[in-house]
């Protein structure tokens, strides 16, 4: 069987597992992506996760205006649909909170963390070919969490009796990716997923590394977040200009 054909039958576990879960308050809506999105979450595996990849970079878990729209990590609309050429249908989740509306592809929000990095990317490989040649993009929770107000919450922030199920499974998946990608590196986007890597991952042969996250609401990404990153992947041998 393809890579990509088991990476999407392991994404169906995870989705099942994660669905099995509760959350109580403060969390009110729940989202999951690779559920509602399907389609272009599998078509995005499909195309750029069908072999081997030296370095796997790591999120945390998908943004409202980015992965939880279009099913891609990172997945700011205008780069999932212009530049990595993925669009499909998107359903409704079945309890979507009023102040999050899910319109998938039609949605006119841009998420800043992956304008940031699919950006960069695209202005330093120039194809996403070229890119997708070593290099990977997942999530290590494919979750969304809101609050009643619609105020987003990430893992992290979970108390321990829930978040630690979630981790588990989170946990497996990766162990599982690695396993069929067989990265030499895995590359945490901010502190959280390089922390889940070095949990997950202990005893594995692969090297884990970290990048600043592109979110705007760390004061050092709104500076000059390409530059600073592309240094941190320099000492880590992992760009060369």
């Amino acid at each position: 069987m393809p890579v990509a054909d088991r990476l999407i039958r392991a994404t169906r576990t995870l989705r099942r597992d994660v669905d099995s879960l509760y959350f109580g308050a403060p969390i009110t809506h729940v989202y999951n992506p690779i559920a509602y999105a399907a389609r272009p979450h599998n078509a995005y595996l499909r195309r750029y996760a069908d072999a081997k990849r030296r370095v796997v970079f790591l999120g945390m878990n998908p943004g409202p205006y980015g992965m939880a729209q279009t099913g891609v990590p990172f997945g700011e609309i205008a780069r999932v649909r212009d530049w990595l050429g993925i669009e499909g249908r998107v359903d409704v989740p079945e309890h979507e909170h009023p102040k999050r509306p899910v319109q998938g592809f039609a949605c006119t929000r841009s998420e800043v963390s992956g304008a940031r990095l699919w950006g960069a990317i695209a202005e330093h490989f120039g194809t996403p070919e070229r890119f997708f040649r070593h290099h990977f993009i997942a999530n290590y929770c494919p979750l969304v969490f809101m609050e009643a107000s619609g105020r987003n919450c990430t893992p992290d922030k979970l108390p321990a009796p829930e978040r630690e199920p979630l981790f588990e499974r989170c946990d497996h998946f990766l162990s599982r990716l690695v396993e069929l990608l067989e990265p030499e590196w895995i590359v945490g986007v901010g502190a959280f997923a390089t922390g889940r890597a070095r949990e997950a991952l202990a005893g594995a042969d692969v090297q884990i590394g970290q990048i600043l996250h592109p979110s705007p609401a760390n004061p050092r990404a709104n500076k000059d977040w390409t530059g600073e990153v592309r240094g941190q992947l320099r000492a880590l041998g992992l760009c060369r200009d």
